[in-house]
């Protein structure tokens, strides 16, 4: 076997704005708001929940099932995930029931049907369409966490407005979404101002739950909004969502060795946010940080049930991870987002030894030494990153940083295959 780049582990010290009490901070956020009083008893309200692996969503979620509860109100949860879960109902209701929502677990019904109204059309021709169910409720709560998209830019991405345009307009408005958003250059708000106006003019929005979470993935924030507050509030919450996002600790390599992607990690299975990658699959722009020239994937989540969405933008990947792959999911939710290069196949080998070796051939330079190479768990767990020896004196020099262990040689299985003590690895 050629010989390969030698690995240390860092752990990157990011702060923590963990909320103590999640459900306490929840049910707080939802009895200050002015909004819940116009819920009465016997009414229906619905909750919409997307397919992102929020951190402690089932609690949330369960949280306001029961507070909608003790106003005497009928609780109703509604997938509000566009095309996820193979744009079905039955799709989308196991997707819910992955991050452990289930009629069971929260106590209350869940209706999910591909089924829309057509709410209007904007004076650009987009037709807006909305869950039928959820048109017929007498309130609407909408749930989601808010934080950069990996393609849409500007003062809104991910977060409660995109899920009232997207995720409720269920397969046929996230269709129409998504081809729109060439026009307006992938930034969400220049629709964002018309569209959702006319959402909460016509369909019954009550309330929208923000959640913003920190670099260790806790939860930081839950913030209930009032609907008349969505397209101010919401860009605040998203500046301090990016503020407290995690990133790799090296601006430039020449490869990101990646144990996971899925769907609950990001939507394109990988945050383009964390890879450089927001604006172009296979490169950083100019102005866009980090710069990693080749990314190797090694296996899908078992949430993402297949969905290997975005597995385009990595270069190499296992064999074994095609093989996992849900076809016809993935094909659904890339044509449907109007990214279709995200559900290529990267070029792919049986063992990580023959990916590894075949990334060494492409480096720009003979000595593996000083190959820059990371190694990571998951675009969302940043905390510890193995790294190649060439980082090694950065490291070092930086107060940021925590040095684990000195560069050892990676070692492997009988296999061929990564063994789990390196780095950040799961596998």
């Amino acid at each position: 076997m050629a010989r390969l780049p030698k690995f240390f582990r860092v752990q990157q010290k990011f702060e923590s704005h963990a909320i103590d009490d999640v459900r306490s901070a929840a049910h707080r956020a939802l009895a200050e708001s002015s909004s819940v009083a116009n819920v009465q008893p016997g009414q229906s309200v619905v909750v919409a929940v997307g397919s992102r692996g929020i951190t402690n969503i089932d609690s949330i979620v369960r949280t306001v099932v029961d507070f909608i509860k003790s106003l005497g109100a009928i609780p109703v949860i509604v997938p509000a995930m566009g095309s996820h879960g193979g744009a079905t109902a039955a799709g989308q209701t196991k997707v819910l029931a992955s991050h452990g929502i289930t009629a069971e677990t929260m106590g209350c019904p869940i209706t999910s049907a591909m089924e829309t109204v057509l709410v209007g059309t904007t004076s650009d021709g987009i037709d807006i369409h909305f869950d039928r169910n959820a048109s017929q409720a007498d309130h609407v709560i909408v749930i989601n966490r808010v934080k950069p998209h990996t393609r849409l830019t500007g003062s809104i991405e991910s977060g409660v407005n995109k899920m009232l345009m997207i995720g409720l307009g269920k397969h046929q408005g996230a269709m129409v979404f998504h081809q729109a958003f060439p026009l307006l250059d992938y930034q969400l708000d220049l629709a964002a101002k018309q569209i959702v106006p006319m959402i909460i003019d016509k369909m019954p929005i009550t309330l929208g739950l923000a959640i913003v979470e920190d670099a260790h993935e806790n939860t930081s924030i839950i913030e209930a909004i009032d609907p008349d507050r969505f397209l101010t509030r919401e860009p605040e919450l998203l500046a301090i969502a990016k503020s407290r996002m995690p990133r790799l600790p090296f601006d430039r390599a020449d490869l990101l060795i990646i144990d996971q992607m899925g769907k609950e990690i990001s939507g394109t299975g990988m945050d383009t946010n964390v890879v450089g990658r927001k604006s172009n699959d296979n490169a950083a722009m100019p102005d866009e940080f980090p710069k990693i020239r080749l990314i190797y994937v090694r296996s899908l989540t078992k949430k993402t049930a297949g969905n290997a969405s975005g597995i385009g933008i990595a270069e190499f990947c296992r064999t074994g991870m095609i093989n996992e792959m849900d076809i016809q999911a993935t094909r659904v939710n890339c044509l449907t987002a109007g990214h279709p290069t995200a559900a290529a196949i990267p070029i792919h080998y049986d063992t990580d030894v023959e990916v590894l070796t075949t990334a060494l051939g492409q480096a720009s330079h003979p000595d593996p030494s000083r190959m820059r190479w990371m190694w990571i768990r998951d675009t969302l767990h940043l905390d510890a990153v193995a790294c190649s020896e060439a980082f090694w004196s950065e490291a070092t020099a930086r107060s940021d940083l925590e040095i684990l262990c000195e560069p050892t040689p990676l070692s492997f299985d009988a296999d061929r295959n990564l063994t789990g003590d390196n780095g950040g690895s799961t596998q």
